[in-house]
């Protein structure tokens, strides 16, 4: 039996393990199992590997994607310039790292791209932040990390006002804010001073419209979840797994 799937932690909130088994029952792939294995230290993963036979990939989520990099044999460009894995083929014993939220992000993003939107806010720093900001630079956004912490190259929350809104028209969360079972949670961002002439996109899509896209969209922003990204990395996984 050939064996797939996602290491990370909480991973209640995920997806992936229904993905796949329906993915296998409806194009009728009989030798693959897919399962979740919600590993509290990234210091588990050796074993994990050690005690799963005929292993052939594994995703990466929250809150490894960077954490995982030391364990690789093999990097793709994406990931050396990236600094965080989310796919993980494994063949002869060797590790190999892809991003494929690259991909996923860039196409289930760009299509709601307006001419105005030229700068962007993201919110965190992890490796989905990264992720999202190399998409950033390919299509000619700019953009500022937002975190809690104070670093002179980054905004914090509280700088968040009418003008730093005015400025930075597409908002782009990377945290885990909001996903479930904490539904209420959300950025602590000046929601009143969202438009219809800003984008915000949540890489959350359990649930499917966060705290934070509501509130966005109740004051005229346009609203996009990670659902559809979710798709592509998964099936872009799926590729790299059978090349």
């Amino acid at each position: 039996m050939r064996q797939f799937g996602l290491i990370g932690y909480p991973l209640s909130h995920s997806f992936s393990k229904k993905y796949f088994t329906e993915k296998f029952s409806e194009e009728g792939i009989n030798n693959c199992n897919y399962e979740l294995y919600p590993i509290s230290s990234i210091d588990q993963f050796p074993q994990l590997l050690a005690s799963l036979e005929g292993l052939e990939g594994i995703n990466v989520t929250i809150p490894y994607k960077e954490e995982v990099l030391p364990f690789l044999h093999h990097q793709s460009e994406a990931v050396k310039e990236i600094g965080a894995c989310n796919c993980i083929k494994i063949k002869d014993g060797q590790l190999t790292g892809y991003n494929t939220d690259v991909l996923g992000f860039r196409q289930s993003f760009e299509p709601f791209v307006k001419p105005h939107h030229k700068q962007a806010l993201v919110l965190g720093t992890g490796g989905a932040a990264k992720a999202v900001v190399w998409v950033l630079k390919q299509i000619g956004i700019g953009y500022k990390y937002v975190s809690r912490r104070k670093a002179d190259d980054m905004l914090r929350y509280e700088d968040i006002d009418e003008t730093v809104m005015q400025q930075y028209q597409v908002v782009i969360n990377t945290t885990p804010l909001g996903m479930q079972p904490n539904v209420y949670d959300k950025p602590s961002l000046p929601y009143q001073y969202f438009t219809n002439h800003h984008l915000c996109y949540d890489l959350v899509y359990n649930p499917a419209k966060t705290a934070f896209l509501q509130l966005a969209e109740e004051h005229g922003a346009a609203i996009k979840n990670g659902g559809d990204m979710l798709v592509i990395q998964a099936e872009e996984s799926w590729k790299i797994w059978n090349s």
